[in-house]
């Protein structure tokens, strides 16, 4: 058999897809106030802990050994200024809000209907549309207020819908015209002024029932009292005395303009490597830490074998996960080819010379 072609079918072969943890939490049984807590995580770890997603979420439960201790401090606080943001993470242009639209009420959830938004109370119910990164939007023709949608579609498809433009915008609503869809449909759109410790634009919120309450208690604890599996949210007075979850990140942009082998060469010396991308998941997790990046691309761990026209990751893992925006690595030119991700628009890969000067990814994953 050809060598080449040998090489490649091991690599098939051998080709698998693998999950990650994104961060790791540590609990630390220790009475102190939010704000004391707060200070110990950046000490110690990265920060007070942050949630990302239901994954996230299962991993804080499963650190906390609490011994009996009913509220335990994550990293979410109140700031005083409310705020429109997307369910995604991604910023809230004011783009398409009826006349008249938002109010400054109870209603802090978004519907569309006739391409245009309008603010609901968000124990309210109707029916959503989810994105999904294979499949595109989805509809779901059951009725359910907004928190109930939002977790449907992070456990079935990927999040409520997201609006960043006019374009997109025109797209989903042709969607719900060809869907023949006449009711208000919840978006991916909500308000409150919550905000984590490590300014993560996580918009992830695991509220008990009629949780947050109004008032001065500004900061969030996971709760056992009546809910010992769930754990869910409650805000508690940020004097009080509790034990708390640090997280440490195992992803670290660096906001430095270096060449992909130097981008290397720098991780590698600091954490362990530059960050292989392999699920959907750790694609998510990329996709959050990009958006601070100061270029337009980032680079990934991400390299091209012109030698079997193959790409591989610096780890040494095979790139069964695929998420191209450009890959013109087929030409094989005299330049080297690298890997990086688009730190805005669809945030998808793209293929550039080895010597372009961007911000790049580090891992710590061992």
């Amino acid at each position: 058999m050809d060598q080449t072609l040998y090489f490649v079918l091991l690599l098939i072969a051998l080709c698998s897809v693998s999950e990650c943890v994104q961060r790791q939490y540590h609990f630390i049984n220790v009475l102190k106030n939010w704000t004391e807590a707060q200070r110990y995580c950046r000490e110690n770890y990265t920060d007070l802990a942050t949630v990302d997603n239901m994954n996230n979420m299962n991993e804080l439960k499963k650190s906390v050994n609490d011994g009996g201790v009913q509220d335990v401090w994550i990293g979410l606080q109140k700031t005083g200024v409310d705020k429109w943001q997307w369910s995604s993470g991604d910023p809230a242009l004011d783009l398409n809000w009826r006349s008249g639209q938002p109010n400054n009420g109870h209603e802090r959830c978004a519907v569309m209907k006739n391409g245009q938004w309008e603010d609901f109370t968000c124990d309210s119910t109707h029916h959503f549309i989810c994105n999904n990164m294979s499949t595109g939007l989805v509809f779901v023709n059951q009725m359910k207020n907004w928190r109930d949608a939002q977790s449907y579609c992070r456990q079935n498809h990927i999040d409520l819908v997201s609006v960043r433009n006019q374009n997109e915008n025109q797209q989903i609503q042709k969607f719900i015209n060809d869907s023949l869809i006449s009711d208000d449909v919840w978006i991916g759109l909500f308000r409150d002024s919550w905000q984590w410790s490590d300014q993560r634009n996580s918009s992830f919120r695991y509220w008990k029932s009629g949780e947050p309450s109004d008032g001065d208690e500004n900061c969030a604890v996971i709760t056992t009292i009546g809910q010992d599996a769930l754990r869910k949210w409650n805000n508690i007075l940020c004097n009080s005395q509790c034990p708390f979850v640090c997280h440490e990140d195992k992803l670290i942009l660096i906001k430095e303009n270096r060449t992909w082998s130097e981008a290397l060469r720098y991780c590698r010396q600091n954490h362990v490597d530059l960050v292989s991308v392999h699920s959907d998941e750790m694609q998510r997790r990329v996709m959050n830490v990009v958006k601070g990046a100061s270029t337009a691309e980032v680079w990934l761990g991400l390299r091209h074998s012109c030698t079997v026209g193959l790409w591989f990751w610096v780890s040494g893992d095979t790139v069964c996960y695929q998420n191209w925006a450009i890959d013109d690595s087929d030409h094989c030119e005299s330049e080297v080819r690298s890997g990086a991700v688009q730190s805005g628009g669809d945030q998808r890969w793209i293929s550039l010379p080895e010597n372009n000067k961007l911000n790049f990814i580090c891992t710590n994953y061992e």
